[in-house]
């Protein structure tokens, strides 16, 4: 069973295809602080992720993802960038899961909020 979700699904790991095209033409540029591993080809036109874990992009920190996408020419390893004070580290999107930012009054939170600023409109 675990042969067959690695041949046929990609969010599960790398498949096989990945597996081997990375094995035969993939130079390792680097790993970030998560474990993903970073891979380009040898002329540098394709450039790729291997997760370490779930697949969820974004678990890619900025800096990485501006290397893949051709932003700029040197990774993280060999050029970092430089963080200004005021940057917060990354975070993963939390949309679906529990840690979701839910505003007060949202039906997800346990309480509801007292409100002083509006008085219901009742009919007479």
């Amino acid at each position: 069973m675990y042969f067959l979700k690695r041949l046929l699904t990609w969010w599960n790991s790398q498949t096989i295809g990945t597996q081997i095209f990375t094995a035969r033409k993939g130079i390792r540029v680097g790993e970030d602080d998560q474990g993903n591993i970073y891979y380009q080809t040898a002329d540098a036109k394709k450039r790729w992720i291997i997760y370490n874990g779930e697949m969820e992009a974004s678990r890619v920190s900025p800096d990485w993802h501006g290397w893949l996408h051709f932003t700029w020419d040197q990774p993280p390893t060999k050029s970092p960038l430089t963080h200004k004070v005021w940057e917060k580290p990354h975070q993963e999107n939390l949309t679906g899961t529990q840690g979701a930012y839910a505003p007060a009054g949202s039906l997800r939170r346990t309480a509801p909020v007292a409100r002083t600023d509006y008085e219901a409109w009742q009919p007479e």
